[in-house]
């Protein structure tokens, strides 16, 4: 039987931890993204309240839910994760760039997001992001490392073994 360190560095030295990373956030942003899709209009109303992005709310209203599709479909698909945890983390940045602009300047408008992620708080909101910003970083991390290539070079002839 392994000891539980053993076991921990097994979980995360053969990708588990990455899998299970990646599950988490296909589930959050199709999640969000159907949530958004379904009620369009009204996400499209809340965005155009905002003092940021309302000059392209109708353009935004569309592409928020489709690169949280595409950050899905690159996360699922094995050769495409790491992408898919790099544009994971740049969305999950700029929501939290958002999120600490609307805590510092409006604070009384309503959340756009989907679900039940809309019930959050903008604090609760903001530590939610700042969360899933640094997992999509650790996955990506572990995963570059799990596809790093290891080539054997014989010392005296320089060719590959």
């Amino acid at each position: 039987m392994q000891s539980p360190d053993a076991m921990r560095i097994s979980f995360i030295k053969n990708g588990r931890l990455a899998d299970f990373i990646a599950a988490v956030l296909i589930f959050l942003f199709v999640y969000t993204a159907i949530n958004k899709l379904m009620d369009i209009d009204n996400f499209k109303v809340l965005i155009s309240e905002s003092p940021i992005l309302s000059q392209n709310a109708g353009l935004l209203s569309w592409f928020i839910p489709a690169a949280e599709l595409v950050a899905s479909l690159l996360l699922f698909l094995p050769f495409s994760r790491e992408y898919g945890f790099l544009f994971s983390s740049i969305l999950m940045a700029i929501f939290t760039l958002y999120v600490a602009y609307m805590l510092l300047f409006t604070p009384n408008l309503p959340c756009s997001c989907g679900g039940v992620i809309k019930q959050m708080s903008w604090t609760q909101h903001f530590i939610f992001n700042i969360i899933f910003f640094f997992q999509s970083i650790i996955g990506w991390r572990i995963n570059r490392n799990l596809n790093k290539d290891f080539i054997a070079i014989n010392r005296l002839s320089r060719i590959p073994v």
